[in-house]
Parts: structure tokens; C-alpha cells; sequence
């Protein structure tokens, strides 16, 4: 089979696509592009979640580079990917490989390249590691170091993530504001790597904090996928109502995206959440920079940028799009809608964990509630409401619903007119009054994703109805 990498990294099903085999050739492309950019002798660093088999899988990465005579660094234990993404950058690293596949169901592992800036690889840079990739397939197989031996010769060192991580976010917030303002928060790992960092990062004072799910668990028990979207968050939004919290945050299986819900139990969605974010950095925290969205992601960044003066750039999904023009703008937030966000003065890559911090930051120099902000941010760029729909689909059949719609696209979608096209990720139909629709195949798996937001619920409802029509489905 060919390995092909999607919005972030390259993922199959455990034992059916996703085998050590499989792994070790992703390991010797990876080592063989770190040698062809002479960053080799920097050494590699490999993390990996809390899946099945995960650490398995990394030492095989390991073993192989080890072999081809790259020093690498090992998580001792399953950690965030954005721990081992700020451990490449902090230990000037010449690349780094999580073993992960972030929010995907539990029968799924991934494996992600990230280069020497600690983010994710560009297109360029992906399409040059998958050549590498099939090369390596097509040769007589990596050779390997067994990781007893190479730790014990040096070639190989275990090291925790947790404590360099730790110090860097908890200077790019007023940590100590929000240990001391008496929030009664609930966090939810999610039975994933980011397990303890937040209640570890804000414990200590007067603020109270309970975590759910923080035992690893490769089955993910009681949820679909470990995706912190509402479906998901059964658990979370229980404790949050049952103690009164103030606000609940969730990480994802890898603990780079966030979900937020607020002290009456209710999802705030991730196209919510990243607006309010920009506005703490823009308003709040008196800030100024571009901010850049992934096409999924709201419209309300857009008009931010105009209250604001500050320039908006939109790029494909993924912070492989994202990321490249986070550094080449020196933006000041970057986000995308599956709830990933970054900062800038950190990396240029999804962050969870300093993204909760940054949640709970703005709450508390605001002193108001989660769903206060959200009024606050209304007032400034009118309502918006939005939803997604997932939809099990063939990705064979994917041209032949691009097809169907660009053959006869329509004028208008419920009661708004269709101002323009725009087909660099999917088909996105941008109506007017500054809302949208999109129909567009999951790059991590085998999904039809339906997106819409509009000026009330009914109306997102009435889009998605009407997009799926035109899809087909």
C-alpha cells in the first residue's frame, strides 16, 4: 500500500494498515529527510498518546533511526503532541515523530512528522517525506537497533516531556491570576495524553479542579472517538452541572484541540470558542497581529479583523496550511474548526492545553462567564451559529460528488444568495451577509463533512439539509 499523509500526518487501522512494518518505513523516510536537510546530527525526538500499542510503535521508530545512526530521544510515557512539539524546538531538535492519531476512533493510530520548528510538515515537506516513504518500501527493509541495546549504547535516551513543557505555557499566561481567582473548573482528558497537565498547571491556590476521564484508556470508553465536540462530552458536561463548576474544558486523545462548555452545561462550539479567543488576544490583552483561519472556521474572525484593523488570511484545513502562514505573517492566533488553536511566542501548531489556559485567562480577567463573553462578542459581530455533519462515506466516490455540485451550483442556499465558490478544500459556498456552507471529504478518515453557519440554528439546520441534498447523501 502507498502511505499517504492527510491534513496531519499519515493514519490506518491498528494491524490492518497501521503495522510495524508499515511504521518503520515512515521511520527510515524520516530519517532519510532529516539526512538530506543535514539535520541528522540534531537528532530526533519521538512521542507518542495513549493508544493501543503506541509505545510499541515508538520504540520501533526508535530502533530504526537508531540503526541509521540518528540519536533519538523517547517520551518516557505517553504525552501531548504538544509537549513533544515544544521538546524538538526547545532541544533543537532536527525533527520530531507522535505516534497518534489525535481524535480518531480508537481502532485508528497515526504517525505525525513534525519538523524542526516544532509544527506541523508543509505540503512541500510532506510530499518530499512520502517519496522518501516509498523509497524505503521499496527496498530490501530498515535495519534496527533493539532499544535495550540502544539505550544502553547511547544511541537511544528516555526523557520526560512534561517539566520543559510545563515552564514554557505557564509563562505565556497569568497562571498565577488564575490560580488565585477562586474558579471551580472541571477538566476532561478524555482518557488521553494530556492526562493531569491542566490540573497540574492551575492547582495551588484558590481555584478548585476536578478531572474526568484522566486515566489512559485505549478503548475510549463512552464516547465515539476522543473528539471534544458535544456528542463526545457526556461526561464532562455531567460533572460540570452536577458541581457547579464555572466551566469545563476538554482535550483530545493527543490534547492539541479544546472544547469548552459553559457553567450551565452547554457546548460552546469551536467556531465560538476560537472567536472569543481573538478577542482576548485583540481586546483584552491589547494585542495586534494577522489571524489566520482555516475555511471550516468562522466568519466572526473576519469581521474581528476589520473592528480591529488587523488582517485576516484563510487557508485550506490543517495546520500545514495554518502553521506556514502563522510564521511567514507572524500572526498573532491561528485556528482551525476541529478546536485547534495557536498562539503566537509558542508554535506554530495546535495547542489544547495552553489554549484552556488562554479560556480560562480571559474569564478571569474579564471576571465574566464563559457565556457573558460569548454575549460580549455577539454585540460586537452579530449572531452565529453553526454545526458539522459527518456522514461515513466512500472516498472513491469523492469526484463524482464534486461533479454533481460544480455542474450546477446553485444560485442560492435556504434564503441566501451565493455569492462566490470556493473550492481549495471541498466546495464552500459563501452566501451573503459574510455566512457559509461546505461540503468536504475528512482528510483523516473516511468521512463526507457537512459544515454551516448562519444567523440562527434553524437557519444552520436548513443549510445542512440542503448541502447534504446536493451532496447526495
Amino acid at each position: 500500500m502507498a502511505i499517504k499523509f492527510g491534513t496531519d500526518g499519515w493514519r490506518g487501522i491498528i494491524a490492518e494498515d497501521f503495522t510495524f512494518e508499515n511504521v518503520r518505513l515512515c521511520a527510515l523516510g524520516t530519517v532519510d529527510l532529516l539526512k538530506s536537510q543535514g539535520l541528522a546530527a540534531r537528532g530526533l525526538v519521538v512521542g507518542y498518546d495513549t493508544r493501543f500499542a503506541s509505545g510499541r510503535f515508538a520504540a520501533a521508530v526508535a530502533e530504526v533511526a537508531a540503526a541509521s545512526g540518528v540519536k533519538t530521544l523517547v517520551a518516557d510515557r505517553p504525552s501531548p503532541t504538544p509537549a513533544i512539539s515544544f521538546a524538538v524546538v526547545s532541544r533543537s531538535a532536527g525533527g520530531g515523530v507522535v505516534i497518534t492519531a489525535s481524535h480518531n476512533p480508537p481502532e485508528w493510530n497515526g504517525f505525525k512528522y513534525k519538523p524542526d520548528y516544532g509544527g506541523s510538515a508543509s505540503t512541500t515537506v510532506v510530499a518530499d517525506l512520502e517519496r522518501r516513504i516509498a523509497t524505503a518500501a521499496a527496498s530490501a527493509g530498515p535495519d534496527r537497533m533493539p532499544l535495550a541495546e540502544a539505550i544502553e549504547s547511547g544511541a537511544v535516551e528516555l526523557f520526560d516531556p512534561e517539566p520543559a513543557y510545563l515552564e514554557r505555557v505557564s509563562t505565556l499566561v497569568d497562571l498565577d491570576g488564575i490560580r488565585n481567582a477562586g474558579l471551580n473548573v472541571v477538566t476532561d482528558a478524555m482518557h488521553g495524553a494530556g492526562a493531569g497537565y491542566l490540573p497540574r498547571l492551575i492547582s495551588g491556590g484558590a481555584t478548585e479542579v476536578t478531572e474526568v476521564r484522566g486515566e489512559h484508556n485505549p478503548a475510549f470508553p463512552g464516547m465515539a472517538q476522543p473528539e471534544p465536540i458535544e456528542h463526545n462530552l457526556g461526561a464532562l458536561i455531567t460533572a460540570v452541572r452536577q458541581s457547579g463548576a464555572d466551566v469545563g474544558l476538554a482535550t483530545d486523545g493527543d490534547a492539541d484541540r479544546l472544547g469548552i462548555v459553559d457553567a450551565r452545561g452547554q457546548f460552546v462550539t469551536t467556531l465560538q470558542s476560537f472567536a472569543m479567543l481573538c478577542l482576548h488576544q485583540l481586546e483584552v490583552l491589547g494585542r495586534r497581529g494577522p489571524l489566520v483561519r482555516s475555511i471550516t472556521t468562522t466568519n466572526m474572525v473576519d469581521r474581528l479583523g476589520d473592528i480591529y484593523g488587523v488582517p485576516v488570511f484563510d487557508t485550506p484545513v490543517g495546520f500545514k496550511h495554518l502553521g506556514p502562514v502563522m510564521m511567514r505573517e507572524d500572526a498573532l492566533i491561528a485556528g482551525e474548526e476541529s478546536g485547534g488553536y495557536a498562539f503566537r511566542g509558542h508554535l506554530p501548531e495546535r495547542d489544547g492545553i495552553l489554549s484552556g489556559l488562554m479560556a480560562l485567562e480571559m474569564m478571569v480577567k474579564t471576571g465574566k462567564s464563559v457565556s457573558e463573553l460569548l454575549d460580549e462578542l455577539y454585540e460586537r459581530v452579530g449572531p452565529h451559529h453553526y454545526d458539522r455533519l459527518d456522514i461515513p462515506f466512500d472516498p472513491a466516490r469523492r469526484r463524482e460528488v464534486e461533479g454533481r455540485v460544480e455542474a450546477a451550483p446553485p444560485a442560492t442556499l435556504g434564503h441566501r444568495r451565493v455569492e462566490r465558490l470556493d473550492t481549495r478544500d471541498g466546495i464552500r459556498f459563501v452566501l451573503e451577509g459574510g455566512y457559509w456552507a461546505l461540503i468536504r471529504f475528512s482528510g483523516t478518515e473516511p468521512l463526507l463533512r457537512l459544515y454551516a453557519e448562519a444567523e440562527s440554528p434553524d437557519e444552520v439546520r436548513t443549510l445542512l439539509a440542503t448541502v447534504r441534498k446536493l451532496a447526495g447523501v
